[in-house]
């Protein structure tokens, strides 16, 4: 029976930078912090120099793991692929791109991406993005959305989404309630969504609601301001009230993540007080992109704050519920 700790540890999928130490004897947060029952790791382009170093250094992962882990990628296509260096300038298409070429080859490029990715070791693709490109000035979605109009996303969302569980690999759509009217890159700051509740829910909103009804296992939470659901400044990521909708009126009763935690539109809410903030909202499981003595530091501040807060222990043994059974029906 796993304790307090290892159940708050399984919250967090980390950036695996430092892992090499561990192979060779040296001391690693990565690899300290998956002996001590780390939920995941997250790949970037710069962990993937080839095939074979790739798959020994998951190989490596899943040997010192406490806890089968979270083995995750950023990978829809186009300038989000972390691939690079195994393709040799060999790209998959972007989500707009693929998506006008047709419903047929979108299936196809998505087939040949999940095949590719579970040869590797990956289970779990932070993709589909299923955000409603309306503003055509958006400097962080635009062609990693497969539309303008919510009723073709939906399309795309179930194509995508289907072909991914079918090969085994946990699909999780992002960025919740929706990042397409942005006028602002969240890594960069905190964007503001003044829209109408109507607008969200008819056009941004709509395809999460879809996405669900379709079986979705993980949603991502944007580090966004959306007025329809708090005046004062919150990133969705942090807010109850837009976590509430994601599960009451949505129905959604599967894994919510954050974003990364260190891009700007939420890091400024503090190092600790970010994340106790993000509990209580009811986000189960954090995406932190490094693995250093910050990151150990507040998963280990946290932990002391949950002994005297009956709220934040049950947060933690709920979050590890929902995780250890997502993990289990994909026989991860």
């Amino acid at each position: 029976m796993a304790d307090l700790k290892t159940k708050l540890y399984q919250m967090f999928i980390l950036g695996v930078n430092d892992f090499d130490a561990c192979t060779e004897g040296v001391s690693s947060f990565c690899c300290d912090a998956l002996k001590n029952g780390l939920g995941g790791v997250i790949f970037f382009t710069k962990d993937i120099q080839n095939v074979e170093q790739f798959k020994s250094l998951i190989s490596k992962i899943k040997t010192v793991s406490l806890i089968s882990p979270f083995l995750s990628i950023d990978q829809e296509g186009g300038r989000v692929e972390r691939t690079e260096n195994i393709h040799k300038g060999k790209k998959y298409l972007s989500a707009k791109y693929a998506f006008e070429k047709g419903e047929n080859f979108l299936a196809a490029q998505t087939d040949a991406m999940a095949k590719e990715l579970k040869e590797y070791g990956i289970n779990l693709n932070f993709a589909p993005c299923i955000d409603t490109n309306t503003n055509p000035n958006n400097p962080i979605i635009g062609e990693r959305a497969y539309s303008s109009k919510a009723e073709e996303v939906i399309i795309a969302e179930n194509i995508v989404s289907s072909i991914y569980r079918k090969n085994g690999i946990i699909p999780c759509v992002k960025h919740y309630p929706g990042h397409g009217d942005a006028n602002a890159d969240s890594h960069l700051t905190l964007p503001e969504i003044d829209l109408s509740m109507d607008e969200m829910k008819n056009i941004h909103i709509k395809p999460f609601k879809e996405a669900v009804k379709n079986g979705a296992d993980m949603v991502m939470a944007a580090h966004l301001h959306c007025t329809c659901f708090d005046k004062d400044v919150i990133p969705a990521s942090l807010s109850k009230n837009a976590l509430s909708y994601l599960r009451k009126e949505l129905g959604f009763s599967g894994v919510i993540i954050s974003d990364d935690m260190v891009m700007k539109g939420v890091a400024d809410f503090g190092e600790v007080e970010a994340f106790i903030m993000g509990i209580r909202a009811g986000i189960n499981l954090f995406i932190y992109r490094n693995s250093n003595s910050t990151i150990i530091d507040i998963i280990e501040k946290i932990y002391q704050i949950a002994l005297d807060d009956n709220e934040i222990k049950s947060k933690i043994e709920n979050s590890y519920e929902k995780i250890i059974n997502l993990k289990e029906k994909y026989s991860i």
